[in-house]
Formats: structure tokens, C-alpha cells, sequence
């Protein structure tokens, strides 16, 4: 109660300061000159808004009596950027206070002109000047032209590829990249549609991943077609790199047939990085080390150089060792019956 009353009182003294203020000789003084500002602000206003003045107006932009069967594939603008010229009264009537209806466009008025129709937009001109005052010039009509690009049901699956630069950290590597979904449609007349291969991703430029990634990219357009959906989640699997050596027999190729080569050592080293989910899966038998006879005069008299001429495509930075091996020919045994 007592807080209550205490308010009340300060409520009440804080009135009585703000009359004393206004009522105040200088206070009045003060607010008389402020009307007469206003006043002479509202007159200077009237005045400029009677001169002639170019503004910008949007008015939006619609199609009807679309057909089911038909696909849109380009995308007419939402608004017509429509330049105008009158008295400052009028453009700020147009500003404020009057509601500008949409420009609608019938299909059915181009459905026989092909599948790709330019519309100049200073046909629209009647349309635009039926809701504005009679007062008011057109100037411009942003875009100049519109193009209405359509196909009537045809369509196809294309896949997905990801453009860009994507980069793991040291020693891991993107050992698979999973697209969802795999492949999209790609609506568009017969002329374009037979020219697309694929879906591009907008370029990504990601580095330094360590663990798996996930993006949403959205698919690069192509003008007169479609995709559906127009974005793909693309996953970028990581992969730790291993080392792993096996031992692989070393074999002779283009030698004649009657010559044999033998090695010292019989096997090379190959060593190589391969991620840790496929670590088990590479075995010696998956590569192929050969000693080509039409290359033994590149070595020394007794020595050779081994070649890695097959290796999964999944390893990576595969080396032998010893770089050089010993070797002797021998001349195969026949016996005449």
C-alpha cells in the first residue's frame, strides 16, 4: 500500500512539472515556433511534390492456364521493373497508398509459337497504363523481353557430378563421393535436352576435411531446362591412408622362347598407402612386377631394374624395393625325340 501511494505521488508531481513546462512563457514561445515550422514544412512540401518526378514501380508478373502436361523451364521474372514519370502527388500515392495489380499472361496466347517464345514487354503496355492515372507516362519496362521456354512432358534422368575442388587433410584422402539422389530430371525441349549429360554441382571448395561430409549444393542451371530437384546432398566419405608392403614375384616379359630368366631376388618389395577400410583387401596377387627384356640394356651387365606394371587403382605412391635386382639368363633344355 504504501509503494502504491508513493507512486501515485510521483505520477502526480510529474505532471505538474510537465504543465509548469508547457505552460512556461519561453515553452510557448518555443512550441508556436515549431507549428509555424511545421507549417511552412507541409507548404514547401506541397510545392516540391507538385514538380514532375521519375520513379521505379514493381508490379508483379504472373502465368495462367498452364496445361498439366507441360513444364515451365525457365523462370519468368516475379516482377516487371516498370519506370514512370508524374507529379510528385501521384508517384507517392503510387508509393504508399494505391495497390498495383498483377500483369497475368495467358499461356494459351503462345502455346502455338513453339516451345521457346520471346514476349517483348512493351506489349504489355496497354495493360500496365489500364491501372494507372491517365497523367502517368511509361518510360521503361525492365526486362525488355521476356522468353518463355517450355517442354511438353519431355524429360530424362541425367547424373550428378560435383564440380569444384574438394580436399582432405594430411594423410586421409575422399575415398568415395555419394550423391542423393544419384541422378535427377532434367526437363526441356527436344533441341536442348538432347545436348545435357549430366547435372553439375554450383563449385565447391572445401579443404581440409577429416571425417565424413555432408552438402547440400544446388545444381548448376542450364537456360531452357529444369532439374527436378534443382539441388543434390552430396557426401564426401574419408579415409584414412595405411601403409602396407607385400612381396611379389618378379616374371619376364618379351623374352624368346627359348630363354629364361631367373632373379635375385626372386620377389621385390612393393610398398604403398591404401586406406584403412580396404587395408585387407590388397594382396600380393593384385600386382604385377615384370622385368622387360627389351629394356635389360638400361641396367648394368648383371643388374636390372624391376617395373610395377599393374597395381590396384586404389593404392597410391606404390614403390619397390630393391630398385635394381640381380639376374642371369638361361637357355631352355629341348630333347629330340
Amino acid at each position: 500500500m504504501f509503494e502504491k501511494e508513493n507512486m501515485r505521488v510521483r505520477y502526480l508531481r510529474t505532471l505538474e512539472k510537465i504543465r509548469s513546462f508547457l505552460l512556461a512563457k519561453k515553452s510557448r514561445e518555443f512550441l508556436i515556433f515549431l507549428f509555424f515550422v511545421f507549417v511552412s514544412f507541409c507548404f514547401w512540401l506541397l510545392q516540391v511534390l507538385n514538380d514532375d518526378y521519375e520513379t521505379e514501380l514493381s508490379i508483379p508478373l504472373r502465368m495462367k492456364n498452364v496445361p498439366e502436361n507441360v513444364v515451365l523451364t525457365s523462370d519468368l521474372p516475379p516482377v516487371l521493373k516498370v519506370g514512370v514519370k508524374d507529379r510528385g502527388t501521384v508517384l507517392v500515392n503510387y508509393l504508399l497508398g494505391q495497390t498495383l495489380y498483377p500483369v497475368t499472361l495467358d499461356f494459351a496466347e503462345y502455346s502455338d509459337k513453339g516451345s521457346h517464345v520471346r514476349i517483348p514487354t512493351s506489349s504489355l503496355n496497354k495493360r500496365l497504363a489500364s491501372q494507372l492515372n491517365q497523367s502517368t507516362k511509361l518510360s521503361t519496362i525492365k526486362p525488355d523481353t521476356l522468353e518463355l521456354i517450355y517442354t511438353r512432358g519431355q524429360g530424362k534422368k541425367v547424373p550428378v557430378k560435383v564440380r569444384g575442388e574438394v580436399k582432405a587433410e594430411r594423410q586421409h584422402y575422399i575415398s568415395e563421393i555419394v550423391y542423393s539422389p544419384d541422378s535427377v530430371m532434367v526437363y526441356a525441349p527436344k533441341d536442348i535436352l538432347d545436348t545435357i549429360t549430366a547435372a553439375y554441382t554450383e563449385e565447391l571448395y572445401i579443404e581440409e576435411i577429416s571425417d565424413t561430409t555432408r552438402h547440400r549444393a544446388k545444381l548448376l542451371p542450364v537456360k531452357g531446362a529444369k532439374f527436378t530437384p534443382s539441388y543434390n546432398d552430396v557426401t564426401f566419405l574419408v579415409d584414412m591412408y595405411s601403409e602396407k608392403t607385400v612381396d611379389v614375384p618378379v616374371i619376364g616379359i618379351n623374352f624368346p622362347e627359348d630363354e629364361i630368366l631367373r632373379t635375385f631376388p626372386a620377389k621385390v618389395q612393393v610398398t604403398f598407402q591404401i586406406g584403412l577400410t580396404q587395408f585387407k583387401n590388397v594382396t600380393a596377387e593384385d600386382f604385377v612386377v615384370v622385368v622387360d627384356y627389351e629394356k635389360l640394356h638400361e641396367g648394368t651387365d648383371d643388374k636390372c631394374k624391376p617395373i610395377l606394371m599393374q597395381a590396384p587403382s586404389i593404392v597410391n605412391y606404390a614403390r619397390l624395393s630393391p630398385q635394381e635386382i640381380e639376374y642371369i639368363i638361361e637357355q631352355k633344355i629341348t630333347f629330340n625325340d
